[in-house]
């Protein structure tokens, strides 16, 4: 039997939470504000902040596209979403995602930047982590591998071998790199092969500073062809790569390259959209998709990507060298995915990158403890912003 003692409390939560969603209802983003974070010269940080009509904060990073492009994109787009509420992404999304599309990656850029913070805004008007919003949290703690390959600037084994030293240090067990950057695309076959030789010379470098159990990824960045990029596959197998990334174009040559390869392949970083990711997919490109919710078109359309990822089979490690804000957003989408594998941290490009959000950024070995707090669980630390101003 159901006594007065019992019902009490059920009624009053009802009635508690009736009146947030009433109030969540009614609330409408009114204002943008974008910062500008000076990093290094692979680009800055731009941070979104969108504010409410009852005056909540929501942040996003629409970062690593042409930044004055991007910013004249973000207040075209903001013109869309202002009077509307942070709840209306997929209605946002029907009425811009032709500009989206027809601005390529600084149309995705933008968009995500928006979309992020409207997430962050519907988890604190509903008091919620931005993690239940997608469906739940199936993994508490998010495991971030270190990118080097943004922070190193020489370009020898030794430089890279330097960084990462600092990532084993700092913790990390699982290392990225991608020492083929700058190959001579109308050189000499000698050429492509000396710089072929110095690129497998760092990853040598890296495999020996890190240990023979620590995960190594390498990105090929597409500097390869089919052919030099299947004899790639064969001549880097001593090092025991966790993945070989992007090795060339074309959905064909990378299937060809997956098939042969003893390696797991991941790529698709730069892909926009459901319908850009399908064919990749379904033509067996890679092992393990890597959308960027930068570029890919939002929270929203990589939760889709990674659906389709999984219907096939496949792993999803998003892709990402973001902010904090950018890293944490992700983390919130990765929890939540079934076939979630490893995210992307950009490791080494600034001393105080901890320090952009409070609380500040925390890993420990690696590994990024998801946060129970409303929405992202963060908020920008304007101190620090305002510092390191670009």
């Amino acid at each position: 039997m159901i006594t007065r003692r019992d019902l009490l409390p059920g009624l009053a939560a009802a009635l508690v939470s009736a009146r947030m969603w009433a109030a969540a209802q009614k609330a409408t983003i009114e204002k943008i504000e974008l910062f500008r974070v000076r990093v290094n010269r692979r680009g800055d940080w731009l941070i979104t902040r969108l504010t409410t009509s009852n005056g909540l904060t929501g942040l996003g990073d629409a970062s690593h596209g042409h930044d004055e492009a991007v910013i004249k994109l973000l207040e075209g787009f903001f013109a869309a979403l202002k009077g509307r509420s942070p709840f209306d992404v997929e209605p946002l999304r029907q009425v811009l995602w032709p500009q989206v599309r027809g601005a390529r990656m600084n149309g995705a850029v933008a968009f995500g930047g928006l979309e992020q913070a409207m997430y962050d805004l519907q988890g604190k008007l509903l008091d919620l982590p931005v993690w239940a919003l997608f469906g739940g949290k199936i993994h508490r703690r998010i495991r971030n591998y270190a990118n080097i390959n943004r922070a190193t600037d020489l370009r020898t084994p030794d430089g890279f071998a330097a960084l990462a030293e600092r990532a084993v240090k700092a913790g990390f067990d699982s290392i990225k790199l991608a020492s083929f950057d700058g190959m001579p695309r109308s050189g000499t076959a000698e050429q492509k092969e000396q710089h072929t030789r110095l690129g497998i010379a760092c990853i040598a470098a890296v495999r020996k500073v890190a240990g023979p159990n620590a995960d190594l990824l390498v990105d090929a960045h597409s500097n390869f062809t089919r052919e030099s990029g299947l004899e790639l596959a064969k001549r880097v197998e001593p090092y025991h790569l966790y993945w070989l990334e992007e090795v060339c174009p074309g959905i064909e040559n990378l299937a060809a390259i997956n098939t042969a390869a003893v390696m797991p392949t991941a790529g698709g970083e730069s892909l926009f959209g459901v319908d850009g990711f399908l064919p990749y997919i379904s033509g067996k490109a890679v092992d393990i998709i890597m959308p960027d919710i930068k570029y890919c078109g939002g929270l929203l359309e990589a939760k889709k990507i990674a659906a389709i990822g999984e219907a096939a089979g496949l792993l999803c490690s998003p892709h990402g060298p973001a902010s904090p804000i950018g890293n944490i957003a992700a983390s919130h989408l990765c929890a939540t995915l079934p076939n979630f594998q490893i995210v992307e941290l950009g490791f080494g490009e600034v001393p105080w990158r901890a320090e952009l959000i409070d609380p500040p950024e925390i890993l420990e070995k690696g590994y990024l403890t998801v946060p129970d707090r409303p929405g992202f669980g963060v908020t920008l630390n304007e101190s620090t912003v305002r510092s390191q101003a670009a």
